[in-house]
């Protein structure tokens, strides 16, 4: 059965194996003015996260999750414009507590708001919020299609909103903009800031990059939305290829023989073969090293405890004396 059309904020199952417990999370998150299931269905109807003849077939111990959030820029699409920022939809996708590896696959803004999570994640190691720590622990690998890494222009954004939403954008361009579409400008500081956070964790994942082979129709121009350089920057360890399609088309693949479809197909087949046992590698040394951090931090706090009594009574006898 096909999961419903109705609107998702937040994680929903889309698939999982009928014949097997699932081992692996595959988790798709949508863009800017996206939505849960829409973004990854073709004109034709299929969404390839859950179709029998498209992604189940490759991922027989793993599940599909599609996580959805507010990511509208105006009323005119259907819902009030978001008002969170990056690190608020980043800190919303932390709530759920994992144990299972996960794979994300983001396009454009989603892959930002991921990395942003994954950033954050990676500081939370205190006792009492240890387990927003895990989705940190637990992410194998990351898909990232159309993200624009090093941002692009406000008018690309714009435009291209005003085309694939079918929405009239205003003449004051103020009144259309929100802090969603501001951080996404070419050099924004929120952009580079996520990115300064991100690249030393890089090491820790599985990184494949998408770009959009094709120009948008901007009705008086076809543009590429985000540039190669952008979507697809060329780091140590990580995987780029171009996808024959659009912004917008470059996450919905229709047909299953598709050269495009196939390459994302066994990349994900090749990370979920490979993700339970370094995940399980990766849990035991992060539970021993946070074991170890909260017995050095038993130990301070009992050093404190002891030395505070001592140091009491000669301080207050040093004023005494001086009085």
């Amino acid at each position: 059965m096909a999961p419903s059309e109705e609107k998702v904020y937040g994680i929903k199952e889309v698939y999982r194996p009928a014949d097997t417990d699932p081992e692996i999370d595959i988790v798709a998150v949508h863009g800017l003015n996206g939505d849960a299931l829409k973004t990854w269905t073709a004109k034709n109807g299929v969404c390839w996260l859950h179709h029998p003849d498209f992604l189940p077939k490759y991922i027989r111990n793993a599940r599909v999750l599609a996580w959805g959030y507010n990511g509208s820029i105006s009323a005119l699409t259907g819902d009030k414009p978001s008002k969170d920022r990056i690190h608020h939809h980043a800190q919303t996708l932390l709530e759920r507590r994992v144990d299972e590896p996960i794979i994300f696959i983001c396009h454009s803004l989603g892959g930002i708001i991921v990395k942003r999570t994954l950033s954050y994640s990676n500081t939370r190691n205190s006792d009492k919020i240890a387990h927003i720590h895990t989705i940190f622990t637990c992410t194998y690998g990351i898909l990232f299609f159309g993200t624009p890494h090093h941002g692009s222009p406000k008018a690309h954004l714009l435009r291209t909103l005003q085309k694939l939403a079918s929405i009239a954008v205003p003449q004051r361009i103020g009144q259309f903009e929100s802090d969603l579409v501001s951080a996404l400008e070419e050099g924004s500081e929120t952009l580079q800031n996520i990115t300064d956070y991100f690249v030393p964790l890089m090491k820790n994942f599985c990184i494949y990059y998408f770009w959009e082979s094709e120009s948008a129709d901007l009705k008086y121009t076809k543009e590429r939305i985000v540039s190669q350089e952008s979507a697809a920057p060329i780091v140590d360890a990580t995987e780029r290829t171009g996808i024959q399609a659009d912004h917008s088309g470059m996450v919905k693949f229709g047909e299953k023989d598709s050269s495009d479809f196939k390459v994302v197909a066994a990349t994900l087949d090749k990370y979920c073969g490979e993700a339970p046992d370094m995940i399980r590698h990766r849990w035991a040394e992060t539970m021993q090293s946070l074991a170890e951090q909260r017995r050095r931090e038993a130990m301070e706090r009992r050093r404190g405890y002891e030395e505070g009594p001592r140091n009491g009574p000669q301080e207050g006898k040093q004023v005494i004396q001086h009085m």
